[in-house]
Order: structure tokens, then sequence, then C-alpha cells
């Protein structure tokens, strides 16, 4: 396998859906809770990167085994198409995992038994939501456990690992006993924060499936589009940005973050001018790319009104 086929396998482009919530986390970690770890953020990152790959590869490898279409499996899936054996994208798939796992548990030892737990929950979203019978992503659950995941999960995990004072949430042993502890409005902070990060990943995989609609349907996967129906989907496609800005000024107001970044709202003629042009057509090789500007846009913008923000603490 080849390194262009191995980049095409996970979909390198789609890694900046991990990239935003984790910038976003360390950031909001910076500014909110005056909390940085520098060892703690590299080793996340890089599992977080391998895992994010790992769930792609074994979502194309499913596609492609589960595929009624032979005219997908022999040409749009990247495994007929590249001509790749099953067998070598399974041990791939297995080295990715391990190393991932093992990072993890380092990250573990370094923090809280805690992140175990939670590295479990996503880590098992993440298997299932392209293994099994019936995957997640084969159902209307896409959308909300992708966004919920990896918008709020990575950033909530970003956060977690550079609370070096367990204030966010602890856990204490005595004995036989343990005592879970934390402070409920820094977690509602954490979360409504994250809210835009998680809406815009949502929407990558909500124009997926509208886009796909026709293809899925032949081959068996029944989405969220397919039970609220294209105009019903496009309309959620357009709220969820909308609320992006809703929720970016709400956490102004609550002094969650500072009001330089009401800036944000500059992006929003662009951003209409992206709604536009895929409200008028939901063209896979033509307006799909609308969600990842959106999210490009948006939250590189969010990263670096974050980051000035910074300078004002």
């Amino acid at each position: 396998m080849s390194f262009t086929v191995f980049l095409k396998l996970v979909e390198i482009q789609t890694k900046i859906a991990s990239l935003f919530p984790f910038l976003l986390g360390v950031l909001f970690s910076a500014y909110y809770f005056s909390e940085f770890d520098l060892s703690n953020t590299i080793l996340f990152f890089v599992a977080m990167i391998l895992f994010d790959m790992t769930t792609t590869a074994i979502n194309n490898l499913m596609d492609f085994k589960k595929a009624k279409d032979d005219h997908y499996r022999k040409n749009t899936n990247i495994i007929g198409q590249a001509g790749i054996s099953k067998k070598s994208v399974v041990r791939l798939i297995l080295f990715m995992l391990l190393l991932s796992a093992a990072l993890g548990i380092l990250l573990v030892y370094q923090t809280s038994i805690l992140l175990l737990a939670i590295g479990a929950v996503c880590f098992g979203i993440g298997i299932f939501y392209t293994y099994g019978p019936i995957p997640i992503s084969r159902t209307p659950l896409g959308e909300i456990l992708s966004g919920l995941t990896m918008g709020f999960g990575i950033f909530f995990i970003s956060v977690f690992i550079n609370d070096t004072n367990s204030d966010l949430v602890h856990i204490a042993f005595d004995g036989a006993e343990f005592l879970l502890g934390g402070n409920m409005l820094d977690i509602f902070s954490v979360f409504f924060v994250s809210l835009p990060t998680v809406f815009l990943i949502a929407n990558i995989m909500l124009a997926n499936n509208t886009c796909d609609l026709e293809e899925d349907i032949a081959n068996h996967r029944f989405t969220l589009p397919f039970y609220i129906g294209k105009e019903k989907a496009v309309q959620l496609f357009n709220l969820l940005m909308f609320f992006c800005y809703a929720v970016i000024a709400v956490s102004v107001l609550l002094g969650y973050l500072h009001p330089i970044m009401l800036g944000i709202f500059l992006t929003s003629p662009l951003i209409k001018k992206n709604l536009n042009a895929y409200n008028e057509k939901q063209i896979k090789r033509e307006t799909f790319v609308v969600a990842i500007k959106n999210i490009v846009l948006f939250s590189s913008v969010e990263v670096l009104l974050l980051t000035i923000s910074l300078f004002f603490k």
C-alpha cells in the first residue's frame, strides 16, 4: 500500500474535524481555567489523530464489505479502487488501534483513571460508529453521536488532560470506597462552549448523508436524511450553523469567553454565501465542500480570537 493510498484510505483531509475541537479545548483550558500541560497535550493529539484514522479506515472497510452496489465497490470505495487486500487493511487498522490505545493508557497513567472511562466511551462509539451488524453511521443517530463524540468529547478531554489541579472532575479512593467529585458549573461551561464545534461536525455528517441519500438507500444505509427528507435535512443544516453564532454570543454574556470572540460574526457574510450555494443543490462533488468550508472558516477564526483573548486574560 503506497503512502498516497494510505492517506486516501484514512481520508486525511477529514482529520481537520478532530483538529479544531482539540485546539479549541486546549485554548479554552488556558483561557478560562488558566491550565496547560504541554506533554499531555502532545500525547493526546497523537493518540486522537491515530484513532480518528482508525475509525475512518474501518468505515471504508465496512462500506466495501457491505456494499450492494458493485460499481461503488470497484470504482468509488478506495479499497476496490486501489485494489488493496482486505487483510492489509485489517492489519493496518489493528496497528493504529493498538498504538492509539497504548498512548491512551500512558495518558491515563499521567492524569487520572477517569480518563480511562471517558476514553472507553469515546473508543466504543468510534468503533461501533462504523463496525458491527448495524453501524451507527448507517442510522439516524450518526449526526448526533459524531457531533457529541468529536465536538464535545475531544474538546472535553483536551480540557481534562490540562486540568493539573483536578478541579473539573476528580476521583479519590479510600480502600474499597471511592469518591467522585467535580464542578457542575465548570463542566457546563466546557459543554456549552464546545457546542459550535458539535454543530459543525454534525453538519459534515449531515451534508455527506444528504448528498449521498440515493446512493445510501441503494446500499441499505438509512441515515437521518432518509427519515426526515432532503428538504428538512437542508433546513437543519442551516439551523445548526446559525446556532453556532448564538452560542458564541451567549458564551460571552455568561463570561465564558472574552467579548473579542464576538468578532466571529464577521464571518457571517461568507457563511451565508456558502449556505446559499448548498441550499441551491446538494451534490457531493459540488456542494458537500460547503460543510468543510464552514467548519474551517468558523473554527479557524474562533481559534484565532480565542488565542488573542489569552493576552487579555
